[in-house]
């Protein structure tokens, strides 16, 4: 049977793209559909502006950690209008760019909703009329989470609101202890807003090592954020021109602004794959095997949707082993050890391999190597921000299992140190390594005091 295209790819953000156009330089007739702006959440409501606001916002320290080296920066004000405005237009600049990547691939793009119909059809809804592929991809991504119970008139924003805020709240009440929550919470502390944070559990970013979890939180409250644990949302109103957020706890939080950042599901509702006997989770995750096949044989699925590890990097990978072996005649598969993570958090955090309780979950025996100090950039200005680093080590074979971080360019330093965890190699490699002075990174080449892995009480 012959078909439209031997591919049709449903999101064109980063997973979606990146399997369209390395499936076209195989040289498969390749068609993708994006509903919204052609980038996905990565590029257009996620990775790429939230980091920029990030950058915005360092500022603040940067301005207060001048004077201490000379500087006199008077009368430094932020303007909330003048950065919003830029970087949508540094979004428009970089979807423009991923569509002229499509074209020069030879891939057709459908601006416009796209529901499978059956396991070789796609239905483009606005153009109302049918296309065929041998193979469909869905890449549809995920969408922030929000509980309309405690929001039934949905006064509260969520993460793809706030890069069109019309003005920067002067108060805001954010809901989540994961790393949106706790980055946007930076980011507006730091641009003048009063910012309240409240979670329902008693450990922010609870998926990290736990030390490194600690320090976060330590610097969250020495930011002026008042955090609040152990609560949720019980009940958001208006009042005149607040709005006011009940808390479980009785507590009534007065605001201008309210941020669900609770997680994010897959965008799987309304795409027709129940129809073609696609296997979903509970909370609408398409389930693949080790080649993304779902249990429709021609259909396949990657990144967010399947919400396994949803970081955009881990969507591009995938798509590229999927690419490879549908295409280009080499199969592959996706590692899913040791993928590094970041928190643009201030300061930031940086992490890949095994955390301490993973490790002594798994049963090694590990030694803990960490440095606890000031940087010293930060003496001179008289800033008390501290670096935490700690290398987990396996005492029997002396393999370096995790790195984890807190402190200025963590991210940075892991990036480079996930090559080395990955690859398996030892402490004494580590300590091999002549160190680059002076710098940060050099401790983690330097670390001599060890001690025994302890569990969590």
């Amino acid at each position: 049977m012959a078909y439209d295209y031997d591919l049709f790819v449903i999101g064109a953000g980063s997973g979606g793209v990146r399997a369209a156009n390395r499936s076209a330089k195989f040289g498969a007739k390749v068609a993708i559909a994006e509903q919204a702006d052609v980038g996905g959440t990565c590029v257009i409501r996620g990775c790429v502006p939230k980091k920029l606001m990030v950058y915005a916002s360092e500022f603040n320290d940067m301005i207060g950690d001048a004077a201490g080296y000379g500087w006199e920066i008077p009368d430094a004000r932020f303007d909330w209008a003048t950065l919003r405005d830029r970087i949508q237009t540094e979004l428009g600049r970089l979807s423009s760019l991923y569509i002229k990547g499509l074209e020069g691939n030879g891939v057709t793009l459908f601006q416009c909703r796209a529901i499978v119909k059956d396991p070789h059809t796609v239905h483009l809804a606005s153009e109302n009329r049918d296309v065929t592929a041998e193979k469909i991809l869905v890449a549809a991504g995920g969408v922030p989470f929000r509980d309309d119970e405690a929001d039934p008139d949905r006064l509260g924003i969520v993460s793809d609101d706030v890069f069109h805020l019309d003005k920067r709240p002067d108060r805001l009440v954010v809901a989540g202890g994961g790393y949106i929550a706790i980055e946007f919470a930076h980011i507006f502390a730091r641009l003048g807003t009063e910012v309240t944070l409240v979670y329902r559990g008693h450990r922010l970013l609870r998926a990290f090592d736990r030390e490194i979890s600690e320090r976060v939180e330590q610097d969250l409250i020495a930011s002026g954020i008042r955090y609040i644990p152990n609560t949720i949302f019980a009940r958001i109103d208006r009042d005149g021109d607040d709005k006011t957020v009940e808390l479980t706890t009785g507590e009534v939080l007065r605001t201008d602004e309210i941020l669900w950042a609770i997680g994010r599901r897959p965008r799987t509702s309304g795409l027709g794959l129940e129809d073609c006997g696609v296997e979903k989770t509970a909370n609408g995750a398409v389930i693949v095997d080790q080649d993304y096949r779902t249990a429709c044989p021609s259909i396949f699925s990657l990144g967010d949707v399947t919400d396994r590890i949803n970081l955009t990097p881990v969507a591009i990978r995938e798509a590229m082993a999927f690419a490879s072996t549908q295409f280009g005649g080499e199969p592959k598969r996706m590692d899913y050890r040791h993928v590094p993570k970041a928190v643009f958090c201030q300061p930031p955090v940086g992490s890949v391999g095994m955390t301490e309780d993973e490790c002594l979950d798994e049963g090694h025996r590990i030694d803990v190597f960490e440095a606890d100090f000031r940087p010293m950039k930060n003496v001179l200005a008289g800033n008390d921000k501290r670096m935490l680093m700690k290398l987990i080590v396996d005492a029997e074979t002396d393999r370096v299992l995790g790195c984890h971080m807190v402190g200025e360019a963590a991210p940075e330093m892991v990036q480079i140190a996930a090559i080395a965890v990955k690859a398996g190699l030892t402490k004494a490699q580590f300590d091999e390594t002549c160190a680059l002075h002076p710098t940060s990174a050099e401790e983690l080449v330097t670390l001599s005091s060890s001690r025994p892995g302890k569990a969590s009480t």
